[in-house]
């Protein structure tokens, strides 16, 4: 029932000038910015962990933009979802597919990190190529199954249960589907390892390395991220001399990728995630 709705109620907002949707996002998220007192303790201690060089206040100014560009694009999933195909190359612009298309032709990872657009930029790619993602299996989260829906909506993509795990994933690049894989979140002890995240210890699932050696994958990042008149999905060189024989390099390799991209849309990483809920044997809570 709150599936349909929520359905219904993209389905209207669509219909909507993407400047209106905007207007929307930056209203509601300056609301949840105040009201959302939880989760704006988070996004500040992962950003003042991050950013610590930051002068007082600048901490709280970007959060308040990632809360308002959050939003924003919470409302402009009614285009990605309901937009024509035409709509949607409009909506999202692609630079550097070139570096795609050097290696289309061997099994592929797409390293898309947490940035508010990778649902954007996971989209735009599967208008005019096949590809392959993971999604959670549950039944009971009406956005989950509303995001399914909008995965699924072009080139037939290979949706893999998150259940099925690493098999699953490898089943697929072993197709020749390329995989979209969104790799940096705190999983837990038992999938992870620590390396370096801004300069702090971070549990990071190192699949990224494994998947490329067992794949026999290339690895091609992508970054999608909001602009004012819609989003820019970048794609960057493949990485060279990857994986090595050194699975923490490897991890620490992705993590230092992710930073530098971070540092260049600060506002725009997902910080609303306890990143650095687990901690090396010793360390205190963070949260």
């Amino acid at each position: 029932m709150i599936y349909r709705f929520l359905l219904f109620i993209f389905w209207c907002l669509s219909c909507l000038p993407q400047s209106v949707l905007r207007g929307f996002g930056a209203v509601l998220g300056s609301l949840l910015y105040i009201a959302v007192k939880s989760r704006r303790k988070i996004g500040l201690v992962n950003l003042k962990l991050c950013f610590p060089e930051w002068p007082a206040g600048q901490h709280e100014a970007i959060l308040r933009q990632h809360y308002r560009e959050f939003c924003t694009c919470i409302f402009l999933y009614s285009k990605l979802w309901f937009g024509t195909q035409a709509q949607i190359e409009k909506l999202v612009r692609r630079e550097g597919l070139e570096h795609f298309s050097a290696v289309e032709d061997q099994n592929l990872i797409l390293l898309a990190p947490h940035f508010l657009g990778l649902d954007f930029g996971g989209t735009r790619h599967m208008v005019d190529h096949r590809g392959a993602t993971m999604y959670s299996s549950a039944h009971d989260n009406a956005f989950d199954l509303l995001l399914l829906r909008g995965r699924r909506r072009f080139n037939e993509p290979l949706l893999v249960k998150r259940s099925e795990g690493i098999r699953g994933i490898l089943r697929a690049i072993k197709q020749g589907v390329c995989f979209y894989y969104l790799p940096d979140q705190d999983l837990g002890p038992r999938e992870s390892v620590f390396v370096p995240f801004f300069g702090v210890q971070t549990a990071t699932v190192p699949g990224l390395s494994r998947l490329a050696l067992m794949g026999k994958a290339r690895v091609v990042p992508v970054v999608t991220t909001l602009t004012k008149s819609g989003f820019v999905c970048r794609y960057y060189p493949a990485w060279e001399n990857f994986p090595s024989e050194d699975v923490l390099a490897d991890t620490a390799r992705m993590n230092a990728f992710i930073e530098e991209r971070v540092r260049e849309h600060p506002s725009q990483y997902y910080w609303l995630h306890r990143r650095f809920k687990t901690r090396p044997e010793g360390e205190a809570n963070l949260y």
